[in-house]
């Protein structure tokens, strides 16, 4: 399967909110298991590419590490998993909610989406809604979603991009075209071109997928350069899953960056600034306490090494990275033209 060249895709949502499912629909076969528990070792993230109307398509399934349930390890474990799969960057990410009363908790997805990747990421996203049974008869999902400002809202930063499915009720429903999930998948996938046409074809990006990625890099090209009889996907595969391993040991170091990265950006506003500023300089702080991290970390032999090691290189000036790329779109490069 080409994965180089694959459109990349994330599911984003809670668990139960029926990620596994509608990535099922979308491939038109049971390719990911479902999982009704809780974050644990059987329900971690995945990536699977199938080729769906004559193209490459890789949906990453995530492990729901915008939950709380769950150990904070296993949660950020699956954090760096869905970065290392989706590297350099994903071309679009479905945000899969319930139809539902769009509640705190709901909102607190889209808080998550926008503190681990940025508000950016809802430019290259739109929002997908499951048990869609749950609608009122004669009622389409535009009328749901408007029906609830602060759910509008989050649909209009999404370029007011709403589909609905369900993946219990509408797989063979022939009276009404707008309940059949085959109409509806059909919308997705014309959506997820309507993304990538809208963003002239790049993918989202930012400076932690920016750096995995050049870690992968750099790991591919070695495991190429030691086995030349491995495909062009088994390279990077091989060289993902190596990557993944050195940032979960680094994981102790990444997490501390983060936390003083986000703690220090804020300290930078004076009191008067609005809750907005303190936001951006934390996402900003973060991302960048994330970079010193990922390096100081490198040479650690344990958490606590990793640890010691990034709260010195966070706390002193020299060695922040003051040319770290930004966030935002970023156009493929020849490599994979995707």
């Amino acid at each position: 399967m080409d994965e180089m060249n694959a459109r990349r895709i994330v599911l984003l949502g809670k668990t139960g909110a029926g990620k596994s499912s509608l990535a099922n629909s979308i491939f038109g076969e049971d390719v990911f298991k479902i999982s009704h528990c809780s974050t644990s070792e059987k329900s971690l993230s995945r990536a699977e590419t199938k080729y769906v109307n004559g193209k490459s398509l890789m949906l990453i399934d995530t492990c729901s590490f915008l939950d709380t349930c769950g150990s904070e390890v296993l949660l950020n474990t699956e954090l760096l998993r869905c970065i290392t799969e989706c590297a350099p960057g994903p071309h679009a990410f479905l945000i899969v909610l319930k139809v539902e009363k769009f509640t705190e908790h709901e909102q607190d997805v889209i808080r998550q989406i926008c503190r681990h990747f940025s508000e950016d990421a809802l430019k290259h996203a739109a929002v997908v809604f499951t048990h869609g049974d749950q609608l009122p008869e004669g009622t389409e999902i535009q009328e749901f979603v408007s029906q609830n400002k602060a759910l509008g809202d989050v649909v209009g930063k999404c370029g007011g991009r709403c589909h609905v499915v369900d993946n219990k009720y509408w797989r063979n429903n022939g009276d009404d075209d707008y309940r059949s999930n085959e109409f509806h998948v059909g919308k997705i996938l014309s959506t997820i071109d309507e993304i990538i046409e809208v963003n002239q074809g790049c993918y989202y990006s930012n400076a932690m997928l920016i750096a995995v990625n050049r870690e992968i890099e750099i790991k591919e090209e070695n495991i190429g350069q030691s086995s030349g009889y491995k495909s062009l996907n088994q390279c990077r595969k091989d060289a993902k899953t190596s990557v993944l391993a050195t940032l979960v040991i680094r994981l102790a170091g990444v997490a501390t960056g983060v936390l003083l990265g986000a703690f220090l950006g804020v300290t930078k506003l004076v009191v008067t600034s609005s809750n907005t500023e303190f936001s951006d300089a934390a996402q900003r702080g973060g991302v960048e306490g994330f970079l010193i991290g990922l390096n100081a970390a490198a040479g650690a032999d344990n958490p606590i090494d990793a640890i010691q090691r990034t709260a010195e290189a966070v706390m002193n000036p020299n060695s922040r990275i003051g040319s770290a790329p930004g966030v935002g779109a970023i156009k493929d490069q020849p490599k994979h033209q995707q």
